[in-house]
């Protein structure tokens, strides 16, 4: 069974998020840090900070797609706002 990952990074430079979908989490993870990923090569290194599993592909690029959007966003702050104060401090 195949499993998708809707994940979320944050760069430990411009702390800024970074959202993808992928079928191998960690290798998405390696690629990133390693500036495989042309998108967010000048941004890293990066930690992952969120990830939710799906069974079908289609489902997790339609979540992607809403996370990326503002209330999406919105989301992810609020699902992670005792980790990103935590950081803060």
């Amino acid at each position: 069974m195949q499993i998708y990952y809707v994940y979320v990074l944050r760069s430990l430079i411009d702390k800024k998020f970074y959202t993808g979908y992928t079928s191998d989490l960690k290798r998405r993870l390696d690629e990133h840090n390693s500036g495989i990923s042309t998108s967010t090569k000048w941004r890293r290194p990066f930690t992952l900070i969120y990830f939710e599993g799906s069974r079908n592909i289609k489902d997790a690029m339609k979540r992607e797609k809403y996370l990326k959007t503002t209330y999406g966003k919105r989301y992810i702050k609020n699902r992670l706002a005792n980790f990103l104060s935590d950081d803060i401090a």
